[in-house]
């Protein structure tokens, strides 16, 4: 099955049509597009229960973390068909960790590859527990806080017709960190298991991979150390004062080998689980996805969850 995502930001339908095509020539495939938020999740599902051998996400982040939740729906197993992605979001962050070329048509030529040779990477994914009992598979990151703030008003401004570009985002971000966050009363808790809790935090990024998002053509990176054969990494900071924060953001574009370090940085490292409290209700987001306002979310890292044909 082939989940298509209409909407996504980086190509056209005849672009779209060619990949298609290009995989019809190669396989028994059923093209599905989707048509509302959540429906590449059901299409998946139903091709999990229906023992697809495998399900191809062409979109973006989105489209993706949707797909993956949809093939875990009753758990990791081997008999769930593997993943395979055409990269065609803005960012394409799962995509880009995995090597993967940011260019659907060349992505698509090293998928088809590993279809005819039958390869495929297992990889750890992590979860996220919500208090009313939910839980939702991530593939590469979940934020809390002004991370998340700002994937919100991206939403609502893509809404209203703008283009989720890399400028969109820094326009969006710097208007946001100055003129809406909240820099002064630090909400967030940060709870791993054997050690004490550290509040005063004002937000979070948990990772399951690195990098944590992609600039255009530049890694932002704040957990190197995060890849898909490791526990969960946690950066977070303890000030949004402007300096601080100029000195990690530097640091993250910068470093490639060791994780943000600083007076005003907390970090853990290979974690099975983490829970992250909120003194209020606090913006949270997965895998770029706006997921509304929370007080806990327990994140959990599980290993080899899926296959993914690469």
């Amino acid at each position: 099955m082939l989940i298509a995502n209409p909407k996504a930001t980086s190509t056209s339908q005849r672009a779209r049509d060619v990949l298609v095509r290009a995989f019809a020539g190669d396989a028994d495939v059923l093209v599905a597009e989707t048509a509302r938020r959540g429906h590449a999740t059901d299409l998946a599902r139903d091709a999990a229960r229906d023992k697809y051998d495998v399900v191809v996400a062409l979109g973006g982040d989105g489209t993706v973390n949707e797909v993956v939740n949809g093939l875990l729906a009753d758990g990791p197993s081997p008999a769930v068909p593997g993943l395979a992605v055409l990269p065609c979001g803005s960012a394409n962050v799962f995509a880009r960790a995995l090597g993967m070329p940011n260019d659907p048509i060349a992505a698509m030529r090293m998928v088809l590859a590993a279809l005819r040779a039958g390869r495929h990477r297992t990889v750890g994914l992590g979860t996220a527990s919500l208090p009313d009992g939910g839980e939702r598979y991530f593939t590469f990151c979940a934020g809390v806080g002004l991370d998340a703030e700002v994937v919100r008003e991206v939403e609502l401004r893509r809404l209203e017709g703008a283009r989720a570009d890399p400028s969109l985002y820094v326009r969006t971000t710097l208007r946001h960190f100055f003129r809406g966050t909240d820099r002064r009363r630090p909400a967030l808790t940060l709870e791993v298991p054997g050690r004490p809790p550290e509040s005063g935090l004002f937000l979070s990024f948990v990772s399951n991979t690195s990098p944590w998002t992609f600039l255009g053509p530049l890694p932002l990176n704040p957990s190197p150390l995060a890849n898909f054969n490791r526990g969960l990494e946690v950066f977070a900071m303890r000030s949004l004062k402007v300096p601080p924060v100029l000195g990690t953001a530097a640091q993250m574009m910068l470093a490639r080998n060791r994780p943000v370090q600083g007076g005003q940085v907390a970090n853990v490292h290979d974690a099975a689980q983490v829970t992250l409290r909120a003194e209020r209700p606090v913006a949270f987001q997965l895998d770029g996805d706006y997921l509304g306002e929370q007080e806990a979310i327990t994140f959990r890292s599980v290993a080899k969850a899926i296959r993914i044909v690469i």
